[in-house]
């Protein structure tokens, strides 16, 4: 007997592919087939998907509100989608199931345009831009934190709170309960912040911890995510401090690392947000500006709102407030553990179970 089909489409990023390899890993346990349809950045991705597993659909982000800009995404999403109604025509997915981003959309609507059961899912605290012209055509759609549809009570009753699925490592990671500081110990900080955040975190973070009392700064153990450009003016602050530090452009083993940190410093991805959570660190979050559905700082709202995170916008990120916050916050562990217990409480760590849960009952298969 063939084993029942899933597709899912997601964008060739992490923020999109890991949440999708995660319900994949769900779904091929509970005995279904899983494929992805991707775009071309997500060829060389090595995951689970990477063993002839996925399918390629042309797809083009709206870049820009000039005619020649609408005009060639328009072009390729309709190729896209012309692709997808093929290809779906001849694998016949019981259902298929997009993760955000403008390559979900020609496999997405073909999907719907052949009445195949849909379900998007998204990350963020608001609704991305594509999933926002998906939401009416889907038959659920699957959201990882709460209040998303507050204000559109129409999407409201066909949405389900899942949370985001995770990593292995996070899930792993999370097994390690938050470790309270105690006025003697060392004070380990983590500060990383992605290809758009690592810069400002170069900018700020060194200043700041420079500001903070001798006493203080023989305590730290800091770990900091630094651009290559930037490593050698951040330790030229830190070397005259004598402060434990370790710096580099990326770690393979973040989960572990948060899991030992009393305090992030970070950007607010929905992914980074749903693992903070799920570990139930405690984060001072700096929300990306200039985005146009401002969703860094809804995500980071949701943590500070519960309790787990104080909310920092960039425009008041100093050296100084950065510095204040990081003493307040030593001076008063059971405050830090407060918010770790806050943060966690937000999180979900059966998240992709629950994903699959509802992907299974849209497909009309029996949820074991």
């Amino acid at each position: 007997m063939t084993k029942p089909l899933i597709l899912l489409a997601a964008g060739g990023t992490g923020g999109h592919l890991f949440p999708a390899e995660a319900l994949g890993v769900v779904l091929m346990r509970r005995g279904l087939t899983v494929r992805l349809v991707t775009d071309s950045r997500a060829i060389q991705y090595s995951g689970l998907f990477s063993d002839g597993m996925f399918d390629v659909v042309p797809s083009e982000t709206l870049r820009g509100r000039s005619p020649v800009a609408l005009a060639r995404a328009g072009i390729m999403l309709s190729i896209g989608t012309a692709k997808a109604l093929a290809l779906i025509n001849r694998q016949k997915p019981a259902a298929v199931v997009g993760f955000g981003g403008y390559p979900t959309l020609p496999p997405v609507v073909a999907a719907t345009l052949l009445r195949v059961p849909t379900v998007i899912h998204d990350s963020n605290a608001v609704l991305g831009r594509a999933n926002r012209l998906l939401a009416k055509r889907v038959t659920a759609i699957a959201t990882s934190l709460p209040g998303v549809f507050d204000r559109d009570p129409g999407l409201k009753g066909k949405s389900v709170l899942t949370g985001t699925p995770l990593r292995p490592a996070v899930i792993s990671a999370a097994s390690r309960p938050y470790a309270a500081l105690a006025n003697d110990e060392p004070f380990r900080i983590i500060v990383f912040g992605g290809s758009q955040g690592a810069r400002i975190m170069a900018e700020i973070v060194p200043p700041a911890v420079a500001r903070l009392a001798p006493e203080l700064q023989r305590r730290l153990k800091l770990v900091q995510q630094v651009r290559d450009e930037d490593l050698s003016r951040v330790r030229q602050i830190y070397e005259p401090l004598k402060i434990d530090t370790e710096l580099a452009p990326f770690f393979t083993d973040l989960p572990q690392r948060l899991a030992t940190a009393h305090l992030v410093v970070s950007r607010s991805g929905a992914g980074t947000v749903a693992e903070l959570a799920a570990l139930g660190r405690p984060a001072i979050l700096v929300p990306l500006p200039g985005a146009i559905d401002q969703d860094q700082f809804a995500n980071a709202g949701v943590l500070m709102q519960a309790g787990g995170a104080i909310r920092i916008p960039q425009t008041e990120f100093t050296p100084e407030r950065l510095a204040a916050e990081i003493t307040a916050l030593a001076a008063n562990p059971a405050h830090l553990a407060g918010m770790a217990a806050a943060a966690q409480g937000v999180g979900r760590l059966d998240a992709a179970e629950r994903l699959a849960d509802l992907v299974m009952m849209v497909a009309g298969l029996s949820v074991a």
